[in-house]
């Protein structure tokens, strides 16, 4: 079976960590592992006989975007499989949330999954395939207190997935919005930004955000079974390959009660809705 290359983003921790070290242990991926600093992904080397490349990528710096796929290419000859994995959280209330840190979390959440996807499209469509993998997380689509930023970027890679999506499905292309609840990864802790909060009537939330810290770790969710469901939706069923993906019984849960209410609060309204058009013309 000809090999696949695959480009990762974020790998020294987390699920992408997880995804890499799986990949790495098989014989039909060419692995692109790509982070920051690349001494943290000394764990891959034990793997490599080639098949591996480790790459300085922050995706925040289009520079870098442009010379890591410059550099997939080169070696292997294709980009097939695009993992946008790296990513940040913010715990905060609305109010209280830093700008310029949550502006900061947009960067690398949204702009950079579009600067990695806008930068490896003209490859896929060049081979007629590839596939987009886009982390999102269960926080695309149901909302929890003290998250609304981190909402408001998650919400935006499911939009923009979605639609990208329909848009490239004619030139071989397919897209996967993954959408974990909690998972043993740093994202509740040393991924994540905190603010306390400080206004006397948002003291309610105090406990919450301190626990997603104190939580880390000890949720339900294996990256390491994320990662092999990942790599066999990918390489075993990429022609029915689903847009939403969710992971964890929280995660699934969550999105069909969700998606059931609102269909429940969107019949309720109906009427309403409709008394809002023009007569039809006859």
């Amino acid at each position: 079976m000809l090999a696949k290359t695959w480009l990762i983003t974020g790998t020294s921790t987390g699920f992408g960590k997880s995804l890499a070290t799986f990949l790495a242990q098989k014989d039909d991926v060419n692995l692109v592992a790509t982070a920051r600093h690349t001494d943290q992904l000394a764990y891959l080397d034990q793997y490599n006989h080639g098949q591996i490349l480790k790459q300085v990528l922050d995706v925040t710096k289009p520079d870098e975007i442009t010379a890591a796929v410059a550099a997939t290419t080169d070696k292997f000859g294709a980009l097939d499989v695009l993992i946008n994995n790296a990513g940040l959280g913010y715990f905060g209330t609305f109010e209280e949330s830093d700008r310029d840190a949550v502006r900061y979390m947009f960067d690398v959440n949204v702009w950079g999954l579009v600067d990695m996807t806008r930068a490896v499209l003209p490859t896929m469509r060049s081979q007629g395939a590839g596939i987009i993998v886009n982390f999102s997380s269960i926080a695309g689509l149901a909302s929890f207190p003290t998250l609304s930023f981190y909402h408001g970027s998650k919400h935006a890679v499911e939009g923009i997935s979605a639609s990208l999506a329909q848009e490239v499905a004619d030139q071989g292309i397919k897209v996967m919005l993954i959408e974990p609840s909690g998972f043993r990864t740093d994202w509740a802790g040393r991924s994540s930004q905190k603010a306390m909060p400080k206004i006397s009537a948002y003291a309610q939330f105090a406990d919450s955000i301190e626990g997603s810290e104190t939580g880390a770790h000890h949720e339900p969710g294996d990256p390491d079974k994320a990662a092999a469901i990942i790599y066999d939706q990918v390489m075993n069923h990429a022609e029915e390959l689903p847009l939403h993906l969710p992971l964890g019984k929280f995660a699934t849960d969550t999105a069909i009660a969700k998606y059931e209410k609102s269909l429940a609060d969107f019949k309720a309204v109906r009427e309403i809705s409709l008394s809002a058009d023009q007569p039809e013309e006859k």
